[in-house]
């Protein structure tokens, strides 16, 4: 059993390095996608080429915007199991920008950091930071905040198809000090998903906690 990581806006495959290692250390193989962040459907067609690449059964990871990624990816023969790390765990007709219709959650800081250009978004490396990466490390935020990179406008419109999760199982990793996705709406998010866990975490456990997300896929990879 594999795992194929899919990381979130702005970042990229370096994201899971050290969950990686950590995987390796446990004896179970990784591949992290690097995602072109330009539309949903793009992104979704890079993550199912990595998984017919890995050419053997695995458990498929999105953090936060990854969710909306591995929801219609997941429906990729070889997907045994869906894990949403503080992730968009969407449904039929909704986006990033626009989910659980009739539904309100408290906002967060995020659209002051982000940066809106004409096809771009991009994030204020300070406020960006201090949503992003509120636990880690000031060296793991720095490095981290110095490989940033802006996104397509149109990933926040991207509606994911199929709904991978509906018919997979699928884990959600509640992060329940994240200041990106506010935690109550992670956990209505949750409600769609065959299991719930809950961190005391930020928004990037793959940065600040990697041995406990790696023992995490470690314990779903060994039950598929």
């Amino acid at each position: 059993m594999g795992v194929v990581l899919v990381h979130g806006l702005w970042h990229g495959a370096w994201t899971w390095d050290a969950v990686r290692a950590a995987l390796t250390d446990r004896g179970v193989d990784s591949v992290a996608v690097e995602l072109p962040l330009t539309d949903l459907n793009a992104d979704v067609a890079t993550t199912r080429a990595a998984l017919d690449d890995l050419g053997r059964p695995a458990v498929l990871v999105g953090h936060s915007y990854g969710g909306a990624v591995i929801t219609a990816a997941g429906s990729h023969p070889l997907v045994r199991h869906l894990l949403y790390v503080a992730a968009f765990q969407l449904d039929e007709g909704e986006s990033v920008s626009r989910l659980l219709p009739g539904e309100s959650f408290p906002e967060t800081s995020l659209p002051e950091a982000m940066r809106v250009e004409e096809t771009e978004v991009g994030l204020d490396p300070v406020l960006g930071a201090q949503l992003l990466y509120s636990d880690a490390s000031a060296d793991v935020a720095s490095a981290a905040t110095a490989r940033l990179r802006p996104v397509g406008r149109r990933l926040f419109r991207g509606v994911p198809a199929p709904i991978a999760w509906r018919s997979t199982p699928s884990t959600y990793l509640v992060c329940a000090e994240d200041r990106v996705v506010h935690p109550e709406l992670q956990r209505a998010m949750a409600r769609r998903a065959t299991r719930t866990v809950e961190w005391p975490s930020g928004h990037s456990p793959a940065l600040t906690r990697p041995e406990q997300v790696a023992a995490l896929l470690a314990e779903i990879a060994a039950s598929c």
